[in-house]
């Protein structure tokens, strides 16, 4: 848990202090007032450009900062950052991010998903609203940055224009979403917040169980949020029309950016990706007496499989059958973009003198032709089968999650690219090089989304390309990069 969490004053205290916090209040609006004043305009003396330069540091890079760093200590962990659906420190940080969506002048509430929501309806209410998000959970022995940049540097961007006097002049709603749950990893199921948002979540995921036997209907239960089948979608689909769009800020996972040397890059698509769970059963046993040439051996058949699926995604040309359903596979692309992983196996009953009963594992599986996607799973679940027949040994494939790859928007990625280039041009002075376009491997929220209305993304850079590790680290001055670039973006809203 974060320590650093302000304790509620007393009653006396406050009703002490109110007269003077409203004069400091009110002297500290006026100031800010004057000082973002022109922000992207370029106009005023050098005295109010400095003090504006000097907010904007301050709020888009200092305080964002220091907002990361608070929100890394939310954990329910001791040791390592873990912040998983619904748990206390989700929770924790749902409260926390809430109080700075109304220190940014944002109207809050938190759905029947767990959802963290802060909206301001600017000049027309009933306009089609702009969708900012990212989300607040975390994978267990996390980075700080992980979906929490994206959350910190909108709300930060929205506090700029409040400061500004400009909030209210937003020509159509914006509405900020700190997603419950993104990684999916207490039930095995990504996107459950964004997935309901875009009304794709299906009913059926209420009654998923983590690993201690616990719904996702139990879990929002226990945090009074009653939501059940019938009123899943009433509750928390978001009709499309009354939707703009949808944008997020997030860390790249990748080495592109650091490799050219800028902290920004626009987002091309999103590859899709498939996850699979592998059951091979086999005949339990003692580890002295059964001989070798009589064992049914599950452990061993899943280290072939596993072994089979790295030479697969490796080499996916020695592998993919050119058939009626392949024709024109381009097998290039898939050389070039498919990544398979074996993130997490386990056994039964687990033990150093037992010969297991039962092996089961992960595969995560990624490319951006969803074509080649399933061929390769095609392929690669014949392969699999073949191996535990010759084996003796049972095999159980099981599909837990897919997503379609995503291609964002062209003109919100060209507003997106542009207020990259404003960002950076604002930190660097004059710029030769054009802001990159990526291609993602990693999901995000985003690919939900874009179910319902269009989507477009931001990269920030982050060193050394590593992610979901406490290694995860970004530059303070490229966290004041992504808060200038939605900050320009806003900027064409008003």
């Amino acid at each position: 848990m974060a320590s650093g969490l302000p304790k509620p004053h007393s009653l006396d205290h406050e009703t002490f202090f109110i007269p003077y916090i409203f004069i400091a209040c009110f002297g500290l609006s006026l100031l800010s007032t004057l000082a973002f004043a022109s922000t992207f305009t370029g106009t005023g003396n050098d005295d109010t450009k400095g003090r504006k330069n000097d907010l904007f540091t301050e709020i888009l890079r200092d305080e964002a900062v220091m907002r990361l760093n608070e929100l890394g200590k939310v954990s329910d962990a001791d040791g390592y950052l873990e912040r998983t659906f619904m748990s206390l420190a989700s929770v924790t940080a749902g409260n926390v991010i809430r109080r700075w969506m109304e220190d940014a002048g944002l109207r809050t509430w938190v759905d029947s998903i767990g959802n963290v929501h802060g909206r301001v309806d600017g000049m027309n209410p009933s306009s089609q609203a702009l969708l900012i998000g990212s989300h607040l959970d975390t994978v267990v022995d996390a980075g700080i940055f992980d979906g929490s940049l994206g959350i910190v540097s909108a709300i930060s961007a929205l506090k700029i224009l409040n400061m500004n006097g400009k909030l209210e002049r937003l020509k159509r709603p914006v509405e900020v979403i700190a997603f419950s749950d993104e990684e999916g990893v207490r039930f095995q199921s990504t996107f459950l917040g964004s997935a309901a948002i875009a009304g794709v979540l299906p009913v059926s995921a209420l009654n998923i169980s983590d690993k201690s036997g616990v719904s996702v209907q139990d879990v929002l239960k226990e945090n009074s949020i009653d939501t059940t089948e019938e009123n899943l979608f009433q509750q928390l689909k978001y009709d499309p029309d009354t939707v703009w769009g949808y944008v997020e800020v997030h860390i790249e996972q990748g080495p592109v950016l650091e490799k050219v040397g800028l902290p920004l890059g626009v987002v091309k698509g999103i590859a899709g990706q498939t996850r699979l769970k592998v059951t091979v059963r086999g005949s339990q046993g003692h580890a002295g007496t059964v001989p070798m040439s009589m064992r049914q051996d599950p452990m061993a058949a899943a280290a072939e499989l596993i072994v089979l699926l790295e030479s697969l995604c490796r080499c996916p040309e020695n592998f993919v059958s050119y058939d009626g359903h392949c024709n024109g596979l381009p097998v290039d692309s898939l050389a070039g973009s498919l990544v398979c992983t074996v993130g997490e196996i386990s056994t039964w009953p687990s033990a150093s003198n037992v010969i297991p009963g039962q092996v089961t594992f992960s595969i995560d599986l990624r490319t951006v032709d969803d074509m080649g996607r399933e061929a390769i799973i095609y392929e690669l679940s014949n392969r699999m089968y073949a191996v535990c027949d010759r084996r003796s040994v049972s095999c159980l494939i099981e599909r837990k999650h897919d997503a379609n790859a995503v291609i964002c928007d062209p003109g919100l990625s060209s507003q997106l690219k542009s207020a990259a280039y404003t960002a950076l041009k604002r930190i660097e002075g004059d710029i030769q090089e054009e802001v990159p376009v990526l291609m993602s491997g990693a999901g995000h929220d985003a690919m939900a989304m874009s179910r319902m209305t269009k989507v477009g993304m931001l990269f920030v850079r982050c060193r050394g390309g590593i992610s979901h590790s406490p290694e995860e680290h970004v530059l303070d001055d490229d966290v004041l990069a992504a808060g200038l670039a939605i900050s320009a973006f806003l900027e064409t809203q008003i």
